[in-house]
């Protein structure tokens, strides 16, 4: 198993071959996809041909950055993914930090706790110049974990249907874009560092 990073209660690990069946699993449910699709999943197919091998490449890709599963730190059981990659090509220093959880694993602030240890690795680590993360404006949940991990908001924006057909996580086919403006929050090195300090302090 190779584990990316491991918090208090939970474990990232690269995702592998035979993890297509938790990835459809998670998609699946109208809640989970409630923001991405309106509640439509993604297909097995799409998952098997698409997702799973663009997150397993991105590896080599974004030098070790990308995908990871998520597990339980005791148990090992699957609650969803986090994401660190970079950004875009233009924006280089940027990283865009992403997640999706399971239902049952909503509400216990693991979210948070991925989404800073993330944040951690990201300044820290890598090198990082500064940090973003996109969500649904009405995703109330998703902008509070953001805020809580001190990023601030930044801009409202909407995003096109070429955007996301260039996600690996969407599928194209079984949706159209939410109807709607998302939103994107971002943090820089040094606010990180501040809060750190403060944190440490």
């Amino acid at each position: 198993m190779d584990v990316f990073l491991e918090t208090r209660r939970l474990r990232l690990r690269r995702f592998t071959p035979g993890d297509g069946g938790r990835l459809f699993a998670l998609d699946s449910d109208p809640e989970v996809m409630r923001y991405l699709t309106g509640g439509v999943g993604t297909s097995h197919e799409h998952i098997e041909n698409e997702v799973l091998p663009a997150m397993i490449d991105a590896y080599d890709r974004y030098g070790g950055l990308g995908w990871w599963a998520a597990e339980t730190a005791g148990e090992g059981g699957f609650v969803g993914w986090f994401g660190l990659h970079p950004f875009d090509a233009t924006h280089p220093g940027e990283m865009e930090l992403g997640y999706r959880l399971r239902r049952e694993a909503w509400g216990r602030g693991l979210a948070t706790e991925g989404a800073l240890a993330l944040l951690a690795k990201a300044f820290e680590e890598f090198g990082a110049t500064r940090v973003v993360a996109q969500t649904y404006e009405e995703n109330a949940a998703s902008r509070r974990v953001l805020e809580k991990c001190g990023m601030q908001f930044v801009r409202s924006f909407r995003v096109g249907l070429p955007e996301l057909v260039a996600t690996p996580t969407y599928d194209a086919a079984a949706a159209e874009p939410f109807a709607g403006d998302d939103v994107e929050y971002a943090i820089d090195r040094g606010d990180w560092l501040r809060a750190r300090g403060a944190r440490e302090g």
